[in-house]
């Protein structure tokens, strides 16, 4: 696979009839949702998950999308979402991009980066991050590349 970056995060993602919009291919809205798979998915891999989320009262919000949709997802098709840690101030903020390709001829068919913000859970507002999610995502975390989405 030609990913953008090396040593990608990856999922497997099959585009479901319950996808599909009026215009007969996959509806924006749920690009989004894979992309809330893909990074909820790395986070637990990174062994921070709902319940270590809980436990220290913070969690990483999404702040900001930017996406770029360049083709076209149609029922049955297998696809694979990689992200990647780009970029981190290791006290509220993070970033992380993604890219969703089509296997079966290698094209992609989304870009995207999305910040995230730490919060405490307990009161919905911005919070430091915990040393777990310094730790936990800086292990995650690429080094810096000259191309920005």
């Amino acid at each position: 696979m030609s990913w953008d970056l090396p040593d990608p995060f990856v999922i497997d993602i099959s585009v479901a009839a319950e996808d599909i919009d009026g215009l007969g291919h996959a509806n924006n809205a749920v690009y989004v949702s894979w992309l809330e798979r893909c990074a909820w998915r790395h986070s637990q891999s990174l062994g921070l998950d709902l319940v270590e989320y809980r436990r220290l009262d913070r969690a990483m919000a999404v702040l900001r999308h930017e996406i770029d949709y360049l083709a076209a997802a149609y029922e049955g098709q297998a696809l694979q979402m990689a992200t990647w840690i780009v970029e981190s101030d290791q006290r509220l903020k993070m970033d992380r991009r993604f890219q969703l390709v089509r296997p079966e001829d290698g094209a992609t068919l989304l870009r995207a980066k999305t910040t995230f913000v730490c919060i405490e859970l307990s009161s919905g507002r911005p919070k430091r991050m915990p040393v777990e999610f310094v730790e936990g995502y800086g292990r995650a975390l690429q080094p810096p590349f000259p191309l920005e989405l």
